[in-house]
């Protein structure tokens, strides 16, 4: 007998329930796979913390996302010692209202969990089975393994393993992971460390990135649509430090003052210190060219600038010289 997948009509499948698309509203899917990232001291761990505090209580996360299904949180937390895993639990949970006996959390206490040994995702799976957490948090994924994390081939076989654990239990699996050095200008999940897998594989990721002294919170999801940016900080009452979300500020301030078109043109001259074209104007100051043109014009009459046969320049530098030929 020929062997077939089992295959059903689109329309036989079951749909799904509002409450169920998500396990954390707006932060986290349901049942989704993803990664919490950032660069160091960002507040990585304190929001792993914060959504394993909130389903494991049903409280909101961050005081404002509904959790839609509490239940279990089993974690692993590589790089800190179990009494002060305990004291950032306890210090979340009191800003919450929460004594530590009002969570289902349970710490996996093992010294090492690496998921690039056989073994160890065998007992993994096997401590998922017996516990039947609703989400899985893992902090951090470079603490979990000794593979290249450049490398497609190694990391694709350990995510599968977390991908097939949130199928095969139907729990969500976050990992905490580092962003690259640097990488200030990419887009939030692209600049995580190592392989491209890693963006591609998350359903749902969050991402802190610091701004002076603020933290900023991009959110990305594969199947919702992600949140506008938060602002966050790390907030400390009677010895209890938890993240919390501040008014965005700068939606309050007023905006600073628009540069005339004019003088916009006079700072580029001086910038450029070159005979400059319109085009070459209308590419730094980024206005029309009919407004270049008017600027223009009307800085010629003032005779504040010329027009040579090697472009417009400013009358009180009618040669201009190179910086290193200045005296």
């Amino acid at each position: 007998m020929t062997k077939t997948f089992p295959v059903q009509p689109v329309h036989a499948l079951k749909p799904v329930e509002p409450d169920a698309r998500w396990l954390i509203e707006g932060l986290w899917g349901a049942e989704a796979v993803g990664i919490v990232g950032g660069e160091p001291k960002c507040g990585k761990s304190f929001l792993a913390l914060s959504m394993a505090v909130s389903v494991a209580s049903g409280r909101p996360c961050l005081g404002r996302f509904r959790v839609t299904r509490a239940g279990r949180v089993l974690l692993y937390a590589a790089e800190d010692s179990l009494p002060v895993v305990r004291e950032r639990i306890g210090g979340i949970a009191a800003h919450m209202g929460l004594d530590l006996s009002d969570l289902d959390l349970w710490l996996i206490t093992a010294n090492t969990v690496r998921l690039d040994v056989p073994e160890h995702r065998t007992i993994l799976a096997n401590t998922v089975t017996e516990l039947d957490p609703v989400m899985l948090i893992l902090d951090p994924f470079v603490r979990l393994h000794r593979i290249d994390e450049n490398a497609s081939a190694d990391v694709v076989p350990l995510l599968a393993f977390l991908r097939e654990l949130q199928r095969g239990h139907g729990c969500a699996v976050t990992i905490v992971h580092h962003a690259r050095k640097g990488a200030g200008a990419l887009r939030a999940g692209q600049a995580l460390r190592g392989s491209s897998e890693f963006h591609a594989w998350a359903d749902s990721g969050l991402f802190l990135r610091r701004r002076g002294e603020r933290l900023v919170l991009a959110t990305e999801h594969r199947a919702h649509r992600s949140l506008e940016d938060l602002t966050l900080e790390l907030a400390a009452a009677d010895s209890n430090v938890a993240l919390v979300i501040t008014d965005n500020d700068e939606e309050h301030e007023p905006a600073p003052p628009a540069v005339p078109d004019r003088q916009r043109v006079l700072d580029a001259f001086g910038e450029l210190n070159r005979p400059v074209t319109v085009r070459d104007l209308r590419a730094r100051c980024r206005m029309k060219t009919a407004t270049v043109c008017d600027v223009l014009a009307e800085l010629k009459l003032e005779d504040k600038v010329v027009n040579t046969a090697n472009g417009w320049q400013l009358t009180s530098r009618r040669v201009l010289l190179p910086v290193s030929q200045h005296p």
